[in-house]
């Protein structure tokens, strides 16, 4: 089984008003936590949507138009994600997405592979979520008496981070970043069963 550990960066968290700025994501196998290709790309967003970026989404993440006009459009970056899911065969039932928040990303990736596409080429449907193995975690912890109940420590990546006594993910907030910070945290909560 093969892992779609991925994050993205936007120009706000609305998906019908903003549009995915960045894209990361590495494909690692869940058994060996072994990484057998990543991809990490910069979108170009037209003027007018630039225009309507949130500015508070643009202080997390730091990205300036100059600096995008030098990325992909939707088209290439659409063809470049099918060649990659196509050599690394990332289809359903042999294959997961994993994010921190899966419903964010999610609807920010299908801006640029629709559903409709994702459907037709058997990608997986599943997008598995951080926040939700380290509830499970946090819960058999406290429980336990070994550790805190996960709505005492919090569980945004970074909170969970502290939990697990991690650092927290490297700024600005770009989505390799993201992604490293991603698999530090669910290898220390989760772990690569073969390890």
């Amino acid at each position: 089984m093969l892992g779609i550990f991925l994050d993205t960066e936007t120009n706000g968290l609305n998906p019908q008003k903003h549009v995915l700025l960045e894209i990361a994501l590495k494909i690692l196998n869940v058994e060996s936590g072994e990484e057998l290709d990543q991809l990490e790309r910069i979108v170009c967003p037209t003027l007018e949507e630039w225009e309507r970026s949130e500015p508070s989404s643009l202080d997390v993440n730091g990205f300036t138009y100059k600096e995008l006009k030098k990325g992909l459009r939707h088209e290439q970056l659409r063809e470049q994600l099918i060649e990659l899911f196509t050599t690394w065969n990332l289809i359903r039932g042999a294959s997961v997405f994993i994010c921190q928040n899966p419903s964010f990303d999610r609807a920010f990736f299908s801006q640029i592979v629709n559903p409709d596409l994702q459907e037709s080429l058997l990608w997986p449907y599943h997008w598995l979520d951080l926040a939700s193995m380290f509830w499970i975690a946090g819960i058999q912890k406290g429980k336990h008496q070994q550790g805190e109940f996960p709505w005492v420590t919090g569980f945004s990546k970074d909170k969970i981070a502290a939990a697990c006594r991690l650092p927290p993910e490297a700024k600005p907030h770009r989505a390799m970043n993201g992604v490293n910070h991603l698999i530090l945290c669910y290898q220390t909560i989760v772990g690569f069963p073969a390890r």
